[in-house]
């Protein structure tokens, strides 16, 4: 198998007029991508980085980004990318930690970029002019198109990705090019994407779902990739009409704006052919919105782990709208098991954790055999998600280990209470954790934000979820505040239970 970037290099040499990337007013074809990747290249190289050095990236989706990525891994460097969101103490543990010999940043994120430089030591460079700096794009100017001599082989490691920190402080997780590679081909494989797709990026470019999933798999292909620097309805639906966008993946709040968008049902988006969610819970109630907004679109649940390179679980078609809350089935390469404390597969309906293996399992996490050791077995990874099987095969995630409640000595899986509360037309966000209670162990507790103009009180919640979930499973407790989610859309329920986990 080639390495990341000689699948780009074939690319220029073989469509080297398709266009590769769109950013802004900016178009490139595959032989403009290629060379510009080159020269970004060459000019890293001047800065002493050589293979297996980490270069740590730190830039919002952009064209520049693309580059900066490639131009790295064609050093057989490793790129460690950075949430643009992170303040000075989290950069800075992450630079630590990955052993960054270098940091490529954007000059908006020139203050925080340079206040973690300080505390590290480690050298950084802009990506773009800024007064009384050297930067990427000049240095590069001034550099040869050829492609860098280097050797680099697809065992190399590629990529080190920090966990998104739900739980804590983020570990690495260590991916060479073999991976990254059959992470890509895993989804156009399982999702039908085909040569002469246009991909439409807003999720972070630096999460791994956009990034290894979407900007390989769409490489792999020589697709077009259309990159947008952020989120916001009324653009995401302008570009999928104006660039006639063939596949995008969002995660599923992006989705319920979107669908809150009129223009979304009355602009010809016919060309739009697979649409991809994943990274968080997707309300049942929104796939069925989904399907009857676009019926003509091919959607698709993707359940993955960052530590499987993305990859998981997944499910589309006409089954997704058959079973709306259903992960579904191990994708292409990948296998997939539930599984009681002895490791034995549970029974049909049973709750067990969700185990999987596959040829793009990470090599580990950077630097810590310890967390390493606790999260693998026998080959398997323990993914923490808690999970049954229907008797036709298909998945369903209840929980996270963590996130499941006892109340009253009956397990309530927060998943299922939050898809209750969601289908209230107040709310328009909700997480649901367990807040310790003296008699009954835990109480259900939901966090709400609701939609502008709406009221909600504890005693209509309830009565709203009366006759969609057990009465024990029904939030006793209730608080309406904004709802706190990473980049890659997960909510934060360690911030939540710190701030709302005082018994009452």
């Amino acid at each position: 198998m080639p390495t990341i970037g000689q699948i780009l290099e074939r690319n220029a040499r073989r469509a080297p007029q398709r266009e590769a990337l769109v950013y802004a007013d900016r178009r490139y074809s595959y032989a403009d991508l290629d060379a510009a990747v080159n020269r970004a290249s060459r000019a890293i190289a001047q800065l002493g980085v050589a293979h297996g050095d980490r270069v740590a990236l730190m830039c919002p989706n952009s064209d520049r980004f693309v580059i900066a990525y490639y131009a790295v891994l064609k050093l057989g460097a490793i790129v460690v990318p950075i949430n643009v969101r992170l303040a000075v103490p989290e950069l800075a543990f992450q630079l630590a930690d990955s052993g960054a010999r270098l940091l490529l940043y954007d000059p908006e994120l020139a203050e925080v970029a340079r206040g973690a430089l300080a505390s590290t030591g480690v050298h950084g460079l802009s990506l773009a002019p800024q007064p009384g700096a050297e930067d990427l794009d000049t240095m590069a100017e001034r550099q040869s198109s050829e492609p860098p001599e280097v050797p680099v082989d697809e065992g190399d490691d590629a990529q080190i990705l920090y966990t998104s920190g739900t739980t804590g402080r983020p570990k690495g997780v260590l991916l060479d090019h073999h991976r990254v590679i059959w992470t890509g081909v895993n989804i156009v494989v399982g999702t039908g994407l085909r040569e002469g797709d246009r991909l439409l990026h807003v999720a972070p470019l630096y999460h791994s779902a956009e990034l290894d999933l979407f900007l390989m798999g769409g490489t792999y292909l020589a697709a077009t990739h259309v990159v947008l620097r952020e989120f916001a309805p009324s653009a995401v639906v302008s570009a999928l009409t104006a660039e006639r966008i063939t596949a995008f993946f969002g995660v599923p709040t992006m989705y319920q704006f979107m669908l809150r968008e009129p223009r979304l049902r009355q602009l010809d988006l016919s060309h739009w052919r697979v649409g991809m969610f994943g990274a968080a819970p997707m309300p049942p109630s929104v796939v069925g919105e989904l399907a009857q907004a676009l019926p003509h679109l091919m959607l698709y649940n993707l359940a993955g782990l960052t530590e499987m390179g993305p990859g998981g679980v997944f499910l589309g078609g006409e089954e997704l709208r058959r079973h709306p809350g259903a992960a579904g089935r191990s994708i292409l390469n990948t296998e997939a098991r539930v599984v009681d404390l002895d490791f034995r597969d549970v029974a049909v309906g049973e709750v067990g954790e969700l185990v999987l293996r596959g040829e793009t399992l990470m090599k580990g996490y950077w630097r810590n055999e310890e967390a390493t050791a606790a999260t693998m077995r026998d080959g398997w990874l323990l993914t923490g998600d808690m999970a049954s099987v229907d008797d036709e095969g298909r998945i369903t995630l209840v929980d996270r280990k963590k996130d499941m409640i006892i109340t009253g000595g009956m397990n309530v899986y927060s998943v299922e209470v939050e898809n209750a509360v969601v289908t209230h037309p107040a709310v328009a966000d909700c997480a649901v954790i367990g807040v310790p209670h003296a008699e009954y162990g835990e109480t259900v507790t939901a966090i709400v934000s609701l939609r502008p103009g709406s009221d909600l009180t504890l005693a209509q919640l309830r009565e709203h979820c009366r006759p969609l979930i057990a009465d024990y499973k029904i939030p006793r407790r209730l608080e309406i505040t904004p709802i706190p989610r990473n980049a890659s859309g997960k909510i934060l329920k360690y911030q939540l239970r710190k701030t709302y986990g005082s018994a009452r």
